[in-house]
C-alpha cells in the first residue's frame, strides 16, 4: 500500500479531511485511538524537500485536523511527529496523547478492526 493508492482511492481509507492539496486519514496501525496521518497530494520525499509555501499550508491544514481530533477524541493534547524513515513520502502524524509514551513509535501499535476504525472516524467527523 502506498500513499498514492490512498489518494487515488485504490486503497480504502477513513478520510478525516481533504482539500485540493492535502489529505488526512486515520492510521490503520495507530499508536493511539484517533492517530491520523496528513499527506500532501503532490509527492515530496520529505517535509524538508517541500517548497516553503506548501509546507506552511500543510501545517495549517494539519492544525485544522488536530483541532478536529482534539474536539472529538478525549485526550490531554494532540502530538505531532514527522519521522519519515519507513516511507519516502512527506507526512505528519497527529496523535491524541494522554502521556508522552503515546507518541513512542518503538512500542507496539494498536490493531483496530475495520468496525473500530469506522467508529473512530464517525466520532471525529461527527456522524
Amino acid at each position: 500500500m502506498s500513499f498514492e493508492q490512498i489518494i487515488s482511492g485504490e486503497v480504502r481509507s477513513f478520510r478525516i479531511a481533504e482539500d485540493d492539496e492535502f489529505l488526512a486519514f486515520l492510521e490503520n496501525a495507530p499508536l493511539a485511538t484517533g492517530h491520523t496521518v496528513v499527506i500532501p497530494k503532490q509527492k515530496s520525499e520529505s517535509v524538508f524537500s517541500m517548497e516553503d509555501a506548501v509546507l506552511g499550508r500543510m501545517h495549517i491544514f494539519a492544525k485544522q485536523v488536530a483541532l478536529k481530533l482534539e474536539a472529538a477524541i478525549p485526550c490531554r493534547r494532540i502530538g505531532m511527529a514527522v519521522i519519515g524513515l519507513q516511507v519516502a513520502y512527506a507526512h505528519i502524524h497527529l496523535i491524541p496523547l494522554q502521556t508522552v509514551e503515546d507518541i513512542n513509535f518503538t512500542r507496539e501499535k494498536l490493531s483496530p478492526t475495520e468496525d473500530e476504525l469506522k467508529a473512530v472516524y464517525q466520532q471525529i467527523i461527527g456522524l
